[in-house]
């Protein structure tokens, strides 16, 4: 047995929360200048020059890439032969949440849905577990924007509907949404489970590499079409019209029940923010 002291795990996330939010991949930068090249619209091509150069202002000042430094979600893959000493698994977590959005200067935007009133701190985090082989912990942290969340939708098609209905619905989702969130986005789709765990599959679906085809045929065809469909919407970049109105469309599938097909659309903005350490 393995172990891993809690205020390892604090310090992690907060080091996480601060470069997640301060630090744009290098994928999503990738993905914006392969952007640049293909937008024709005068417009979008300033917008997407704009949100270049915020992202290198943001990466050597060390400041927030967006004013709003989203919901802290952590994604923890546990090795079953690794024990947590010195404090508890969550609370350590949100610990370094506290201290990350603190030290990094970073908008608190956790509040009581009744009330409204701002937890202070950004927490609670998110935090989804999953125990796998072996001796090591990784910790992926997302800060996921209200403005793109809030276009996102979990749906159950008859199973009639069949991808051609899937690819119809994720298509008009991202009609229906419009300039709302910060278009190019990535549109993370989840494909068959059961509601709430369809909703996780789109979430998980944002992490992977933005571009990188699904590794099963029919799902990478899928992800071809639906992205040629959305970015012929004309919505563009800030929805300020143009060519290039998603950088990616990335689902991920699991078996479901005979009697439904869900399907699940979780919208992230162009500011893809998420960081990964393993312990």
């Amino acid at each position: 047995m393995r172990e891993i002291a809690a205020a390892d795990i604090v310090a992690a996330v907060s080091r996480l929360a601060i470069e997640a939010n301060t630090v744009l991949g290098d994928d999503v930068l990738a993905a914006l200048r392969q952007a640049l090249q293909a937008e024709e619209a005068e417009a979008g091509r300033r917008v997407i020059l704009q949100f270049l150069e915020n992202a290198r202002i943001a990466r050597e000042g060390g400041l927030s890439l967006c004013q709003d430094a989203g919901f802290a979600l952590v994604f923890a893959q546990i090795g079953q032969d690794v024990r947590v000493c010195g404090g508890d698994f969550s609370e350590a977590i949100n610990e370094g949440v506290r201290r990350g959005y603190r030290e990094g200067y970073l908008r608190a935007s956790i509040c009581d849905p009744v009330s409204r009133r701002n937890t202070g701190d950004n927490t609670p985090a998110v935090i989804h577990t999953e125990i796998v082989s072996g001796r090591a912990l990784k910790l992926t942290f997302v800060a996921k924007g209200g403005g793109s969340e809030n276009m996102s939708r979990v749906t159950m098609l008859p199973p009639a509907a069949g991808l051609a209905g899937v690819e119809d619905y994720v298509v008009r989702r991202v009609q229906e949404s419009g300039a709302n969130p910060c278009p190019p986005t990535i549109v993370g789709v989840g494909l068959g489970g059961t509601l709430e765990r369809c909703a996780l599959l789109a979430k998980k679906a944002l992490l992977r590499e933005v571009g990188a085809p699904n590794l099963d045929p029919r799902l990478a065809q899928l992800e071809g079409r639906m992205l040629e469909r959305i970015n012929r919407l004309g919505i563009g970049p800030q929805g300020l019209g143009g060519r290039i109105t998603s950088l990616a469309v990335h689902v991920e599938m699991m078996p479901c029940h005979i009697a439904s097909l869900p399907v699940a659309v979780n919208i992230q903005c162009h500011s893809a923010r998420h960081k990964t350490a393993v312990l």
